[in-house]
């Protein structure tokens, strides 16, 4: 789990089945350490994991990645650069299976666009 240690988020606002949250970098993490030293990059894992992290607080269960359609890693997401960014996730059910259409993005600047199923 990388949530309340490697980032933090506000409290999800929903418009249909439209999510939408602030997520804030912890700059300080020890993964920035290794990825990389004095130009700390988000690792693309981690990206997915908040995405995951934020759908399984929302829905209150546990979530299991099985199927990513499209995942593009468009920018790199410097910790410094970019405390904040948004996270908005189209989500739907689909035989009781949670398909999630996330992006994360900050002033413009989309990080990463993501399609995926959940169970």
């Amino acid at each position: 789990m990388l949530k309340d240690t490697f980032f933090s988020f506000t409290t999800p606002e929903t418009d249909g089945s439209l999510l939408k949250t602030t997520i804030t970098l912890n700059s300080a993490h020890d993964i920035f350490k290794g990825h990389f030293p004095g130009n700390p990059v988000v690792p693309g894992v981690c990206m997915m994991q908040m995405i995951k992290e934020v759908l399984e607080d929302h829905l209150d269960k546990k979530l299991q990645l099985i199927k990513a359609d499209n995942i593009k890693f468009l920018s790199f997401m410097d910790p410094n650069q970019h405390e904040q960014v948004g996270l908005e996730v189209k989500i739907s059910m689909i035989e009781g299976h949670v398909k999630a259409d996330a992006q994360l993005v900050n002033e413009g600047i989309v990080f990463l666009k993501f399609k995926g199923v959940f169970k």
